[in-house]
């Protein structure tokens, strides 16, 4: 029973060597970075400033990925090379637009378990670009904004668009160019949330 045991520890061994469980990481990650930030210790009350829930966006199965498209001819798709996103690029750009809403507004950004007691203003939407459009080498972020006001059911819908020169496409400075288009979308968001 040993021998069979001792036999059978060096060719495990040698098997795991073999085997992967996932594709290799690419050497750095991508995350969005806020424009605006939220000063540490600042209090915000739902009491004395009016409130609003961000949904995180829908997307199309070309971005419910952590890996960043580049469309070509209009109907090719590939992925940016050891381009991937630290999460799903719906959540970052949910994220960067609560904190950007919080700053540019003054409004109380809810949680969606918050939200159940009052939601306040409601935005939802659909993130239809988060990429690189290989023709024109830009990054392109767009977003189609839903936007209820208050408990009357009337609903205003607004595109935003961004588009910023890519250097080079490749990991680093798509990140960059993305980064940056998206903070251009958030700030167009909440200053037509906050009229």
């Amino acid at each position: 029973m040993k021998t069979h045991a001792l036999l059978a520890l060096p060719l495990a061994l040698g098997l795991s060597a073999c085997i992967s469980f996932g594709a290799k990481p690419p050497p750095s990650l991508l995350t969005l970075q806020h424009a605006a930030t939220i000063p540490a210790g600042e209090v915000q009350n739902s009491g004395t400033s009016p409130t609003i829930t961000i949904g995180v966006p829908v997307v199309p199965q070309e971005l419910a990925t952590s890996r960043v498209p580049v469309r070509s001819g209009g109907v090719a798709i590939a992925y940016v090379k050891d381009a991937q996103w630290v999460e799903m690029p719906s959540r970052l750009f949910a994220r960067l637009l609560a904190d950007t809403v919080t700053v540019r507004t003054g409004r109380v950004v809810l949680s969606g378990r918050q939200s159940q007691v009052d939601p306040g203003a409601q935005l939802t939407g659909e993130l239809r670009s988060f990429g690189v459009d290989a023709g024109t080498n830009e990054a392109v972020v767009i977003y189609d904004a839903t936007l209820v006001r208050g408990n009357a059911a009337v609903f205003e819908k607004r595109r935003f668009e961004a588009r910023v020169p890519v250097s080079v496409i490749e990991a680093t400075p798509v990140g960059v160019a993305l980064n940056q288009a998206a903070n251009q979308i958030a700030e167009q968001v909440a200053d037509w949330v906050g009229k």
